[in-house]
């Protein structure tokens, strides 16, 4: 999967050049499984790597995309779970840049609920998925509800951007 989520400050789809646009659908998901996946991209798009290279860090950095990398299925690979946390509203964005800090985050959104942050942790293992949990637990000053997958349902949220 390419683009993790689109950023709720970031609206303006207009200001994407085409070429940018059509690297975010193409590459939803079918990402390359190469030793050279940005060149493979680059030239399926009729550019260089360098420039695909350059696109996807700018769209991070404006927050059109969170991360690029894969998705695993859920314990094929180190440890996950689902948690949640209920956060002061006027303590949602810090708490949210806390999360959004760790590299085992993958998935950091506000709810409309009580329990209006939530996020995912994956780790190489338990121990370090449990650590990052205290570590939030701790800044937040709040109990993190931990919901830890029982049964996996495959959901393809791949669509077109445009």
């Amino acid at each position: 999967m390419l683009a993790e989520t689109l950023q709720p400050e970031w609206t303006n789809p207009d200001a994407l050049s085409d070429l940018e646009k059509r690297l975010l659908n193409e590459y939803q998901q079918g990402l390359p499984l190469s030793p050279t996946p940005f060149a493979d991209m680059a030239q399926q798009l009729g550019t260089t790597e360098d420039e695909v290279l350059r696109i996807l860090g700018s769209l991070q950095q404006q927050g059109v995309i969170s991360r690029v990398g894969p998705v695993f299925k859920p314990k094929r690979a180190g440890a996950s779970t689902l948690a949640a946390v209920a956060v002061p509203a006027e303590e949602i964005a810090a708490v949210a840049a806390f999360i959004s800090a760790f590299d085992e985050v993958n998935h950091n959104y506000e709810r409309l609920h009580r329990l209006n942050l939530w996020f995912v942790v994956t780790a190489p293992d338990q121990q370090r998925v449990d650590q990052v949990l205290a570590e939030i637990e701790a800044y937040a000053g709040q109990p993190v509800l931990v919901l830890p997958l029982l049964k996996h349902f495959h959901i393809d949220l791949g669509f077109p951007l445009w």
